[in-house]
């Protein structure tokens, strides 16, 4: 990075204390104001889309403790990577060089009118989680984070000036949530999202590491969480273990993403229907009622993904599968993942012909993950065919 205050050539100007040619050219110590720039770019960040923008300095201490506490009880499960790159997940500037403040950034991704408890009640739809509803938010919260990196460097170029930086979206070792309440986006509620006063907990957040020394915001102190429990009695799994902490190996995300094994057996009637993540959180949050709906494009949800018949997502194909969740998270379990899942579900619907046909045509697939869940939602139906007789 170039000097934050440089000499840079201007117009000549005229010193009448002094007896000089006015055709020379002069140099003048031309200062970067850090805190003009820093509402700058606030105001492009919003400008780009972005609800909030906060910046935050390195310093993640308090974070970082945590965090080693959580793995220490292994609530990470098979999420491996939450461990891996040492100390890099707590220490920015090792994760990038030089690094000195985190831009932080919001983007709110709740579509409209969107009936989540209608769906989780209906036992014979698929439910997905509201995110994955649309486009990958990944590509286009990378792409407008970096945007306005280039946006400050454009800047910093009529100063003769360049930063450099780094754009981030829940795509290597950050602790985003720690960093958002840092630059004053929210507070870590007892179900360990993020959650903002104005607006919920229902958004996306990115980060842009840059060396600049720009001022930083104030940190979010104060949970307005209460004594509330909602969260922690609505959980379908007990996943919330105590305030801010969630043991992610029972949590119905981890379970129907992040694992790539067999979903435990006790788990496996509270899912529900939930066949890509949980809302469940978020949905009996009382801060939520702030939440607000947008109509970006890219995060619409797909007409061929929203109240589906879980019976007609099982029989895709893997070639259909790949078409019709093509640039969403989707894809993110795999096929064998997304078959386990709907197995699950379908063995908590109610007993219809087709459902039970549905599972009998994937007797015989070539994952034994996926047969043995069949086996399961089977048996399911048997046990509740009995009662009826």
């Amino acid at each position: 990075m170039k000097s934050n205050a440089l000499s840079m050539p201007t117009k000549p100007t005229t010193n009448n204390s002094d007896a000089m040619d006015n055709t020379d050219t002069q140099l003048v110590i031309t200062p970067l104001n850090h805190h003009k720039l820093a509402e700058d770019i606030k105001l492009w960040g919003q400008e780009l889309g972005f609800q909030q923008v906060g910046i935050t300095d390195v310093n993640m201490a308090e974070h970082a403790e945590h965090l080693q506490d959580w793995l220490k009880k292994n609530y990470h499960g098979e999420m491996a990577y939450m461990a891996d790159h040492g100390d890099m997940r707590y220490r920015p500037e090792k994760l990038v060089p030089e690094t000195l403040r985190i831009i932080t950034v919001r983007m709110d991704y709740m579509p409209p009118e969107i009936e989540t408890l209608k769906i989780i009640n209906s036992p014979q739809q698929a439910y997905i989680s509201r995110y994955a509803l649309g486009r990958d938010y990944h590509k286009l919260m990378r792409k407008r984070i970096t945007q306005l990196g280039k946006k400050i460097n454009s800047a910093l170029a009529q100063l003769n000036l360049e930063c450099n930086y780094r754009a981030f979206v829940d795509s290597a070792p950050v602790l985003e949530r720690g960093l958002a309440q840092k630059s004053g986006q929210g507070w870590i509620g007892k179900n360990a999202m993020l959650i903002n006063p104005k607006a919920g907990s229902y958004f996306f957040l990115g980060e842009l590491f840059t060396n600049l020394p720009l001022p930083i915001d104030k940190p979010f102190e104060q949970m307005h969480c209460g004594s509330c429990r909602a969260c922690i009695d609505f959980c379908p799994t007990g996943a919330i273990v105590d305030n801010h902490i969630v043991d992610g190996r029972k949590c119905i995300s981890y379970l129907t993403i992040e694992s790539k094994e067999s979903i435990p057996i006790a788990m496996r009637k509270s899912i529900g229907n939930r066949i890509f993540g949980c809302d469940d959180c978020q949905t009996i949050c009382p801060w939520n009622k702030f939440a607000k709906t947008v109509n970006e494009q890219d995060f619409l949800p797909k007409t061929n993904l929203l109240n589906q018949p879980l019976e007609r997502l099982f029989l895709w194909s893997e070639m259909e599968w790949k078409k019709n969740t093509q640039e969403t998270a989707l894809q993110r379990p795999g096929y064998s993942g997304w078959l386990r899942n709907i197995a699950v579900a379908l063995g908590n619907a109610k007993t219809t012909e087709r459902i039970l046909s549905a599972l009998k045509s994937r007797a015989n697939e070539k994952s034994a993950m996926v047969r043995e869940h069949v086996v399961w939602a089977l048996e399911q139906h048997k046990e509740k065919m009995k009662l009826i007789i």
